[in-house]
């Protein structure tokens, strides 16, 4: 048995491919730069602990990472599902923010649509809307 890299051929296909490098990519930035990636989210690591950078290694960098990989690797419609699914629910954690904690800055704003344009494409392609 021989692994071959699966290549996207739809347009469906590449919509979900491209959420899933970009997702890669953030990942691979919080694991390498986590304070880099802290500070494009707003945060800060407390001065002196790293605990703070642990975890953005560990759940920004690694999660992202391994969930962008692990799409792209094996290509498969359940998988691109967790991926848009993993995205939809950080917009509805956005959206409470914005409902609820009356978090409506425009930070947070362009925050949700970034999230849901890395929550629909996946989530299209893999309950059958783009092909």
């Amino acid at each position: 048995m021989s692994f071959a890299f699966p290549w996207p051929y739809s347009q469906g296909e590449w919509l979900a491919w491209t959420a899933a490098v970009i997702t890669g990519l953030l990942g691979l930035l919080s694991l390498i730069a986590p304070r880099r990636a802290l500070r494009g989210l707003g945060l800060r690591p407390v001065d002196g602990r790293a605990d703070g950078l642990a975890a953005a290694r560990a759940q920004l960098g690694g999660f992202y990472l391994g969930v962008g990989l692990a799409a792209i690797l094996f290509a498969q419609p359940l998988i691109y599902m967790a991926l848009g699914a993993a995205w939809a629910l950080a917009a509805l954690g956005r959206i409470i923010t914005i409902a609820s904690d009356r978090g409506g800055s425009f930070a947070i704003w362009i925050g949700l649509f970034a999230t849901l344009a890395l929550a629909v494409p996946p989530l299209a392609f893999a309950l059958g809307f783009v092909r």
